[in-house]
């Protein structure tokens, strides 16, 4: 395996309290994007906290110690700037995308969000319903409802199991003392890299994000024991839902570790209409409209995720076809489908590559995960050397594992008592 390179074009420095500043050079571009990216996310919570780092995204904006909330906006706005945040499992990120002449005043204002929060208490019981209701909407849709326990039922106890959301009993209890002592313990200057990508100069970048963050604390990584995969059957009936939403997957490595066989294996196996997946299971058959699948990696773990909505009268087909195509990439790889696998990865890598944001998020989370931003250009060459020898072999391993099974939505006694019985027999009478 080659040692990593370094993304050309990529800058890193450290200030002394460990804030890091991550400059991706992006010539000819008229508007630059700033990323604050913080390591905490659901799973850095305990069971009593979980949800606490979205609370705190959200409360992020609605006042300073200098700046209230209609300040915060129109400062932006007046620029012509979008801002946006977001929580993950492993980060929380806060954006601005403007015009580069307005670059410093961007970093100063992040800067003042994410250090100074003063976390309004009366503004905490507005934004409080304002969760509630995002909760509410995300109960009640089946598919995500199905990815939540397919989480649980492939990670069981450990955080990254949580729901980004978290529990209604918490987001209804949290306090404002609790945000301040949450925030004053996660947000370090360790654990925070501020990103600019754009035409810039990276020297005078570094300089105003170290004047601007100044005030952070170094503190510790925020690091997190892995979790034990456990494979299993979860499901969820939903009133008033007329399909059943499937999520069917396996472990696999994260972003520590090499994993482009599997990343090559779910590209060749549902990506795109011509793969086996849509192929089979829409165009042939006609068991699903929505059919995907996925390598979806974070910094502690990894799943080769199958999703799929269908008729409940259909789920046990659905299953059984899902499980024989697994097991007949196990057997065989098609090289016109790997040609096409690894295309479509190529294509996909370098559409990122002209995006800011995403460019910035990615490269922040390899600083997490490696120390360092890996070069763009030796991922490509890994994913082009994947052969047909190694997706088989990948395949293999995932029909090695129990696999972790979730429905929601309408779920018939049938399909429950009958799906986990049904891929265990496929997959042990698959390859060995």
């Amino acid at each position: 395996m080659l040692s990593p390179r370094t993304e050309p074009g990529t800058q890193v420095t450290r200030a002394p309290n460990g804030v890091r500043t991550l400059t991706i050079a992006m010539p000819g571009r008229e508007t630059v994007a700033v990323s604050v990216f913080v390591r905490t996310g659901s799973q850095h919570e305990s069971r009593r906290q979980s949800g606490i780092s979205h609370v705190v995204e959200h409360m992020a904006f609605k006042g300073t110690a200098t700046r209230d909330c209609q300040r915060i906006n129109l400062e932006a706005e007046r620029l012509g700037a979008e801002v946006n945040a977001h929580t993950d499992k492993d980060h929380t990120a806060y954006h601005i995308v403007g015009l580069k002449r307005d670059l410093g005043d961007f970093v100063r204002l992040l800067g003042d969000i994410v250090q100074h929060g003063t976390y309004p208490a009366a503004e905490l019981e507005r934004e409080r319903q304002v969760i509630l209701h995002e909760l509410a909407e995300d109960d009640e849709d089946s598919l995500s409802t199905a990815f939540k326990l397919f989480d649980r039922a492939c990670w069981g106890e450990h955080a990254l199991a949580r729901p980004v959301i978290g529990h209604r009993a918490n987001i209804e209890r949290f306090t404002r003392d609790e945000l301040l002592a949450y925030v004053e313990r996660q947000y370090t200057g360790g654990n925070v890299i501020v990103g600019v990508a754009g035409d810039i100069d990276p020297e005078a970048v570094r300089r105003e994000v170290e004047a601007a963050f100044a005030d952070l604390p170094p503190g510790a990584d925020n690091l997190v024991e892995p979790p034990v995969y456990r494979g299993g059957f979860l499901q969820r009936s939903l009133a008033g839902s007329v399909q059943t939403h499937a999520v069917l997957g396996f472990p696999i490595p994260g972003l520590r570790e090499d994993a482009a066989a599997e990343t090559v294996a779910a590209a060749l196996f549902g990506e795109g209409m011509s793969s086996p997946l849509l192929d089979q299971l829409r165009e042939r058959r006609g068991l699903a409209y929505h059919a995907a699948c996925s390598a979806d990696r974070g910094e502690l773990a990894g799943q080769f995720v199958v999703e799929a909505s269908t008729a409940p009268e259909q789920v046990e087909e659905l299953f059984e076809q899902v499980v024989r195509l697994l097991a007949e990439q196990a057997e065989a790889i098609d090289p016109v489908g790997l040609e096409r696998a690894r295309n479509q990865l190529t294509v996909r890598k370098l559409r990122a590559l002209e995006r800011p944001v995403q460019r910035l998020e990615t490269a922040a989370l390899d600083l997490y995960a490696h120390g360092q931003v890996r070069s763009s250009a030796q991922w490509l060459e890994r994913i082009a050397e994947v052969g047909a020898d190694e997706v088989r072999a990948a395949c293999r391993r995932l029909l090695a594992c129990r696999p972790a099974i979730a429905l929601a939505g309408r779920v018939t006694r049938r399909a429950a008592q009958r799906v986990p019985g049904i891929v265990e027999r496929l997959r042990r009478s698959g390859p060995t």
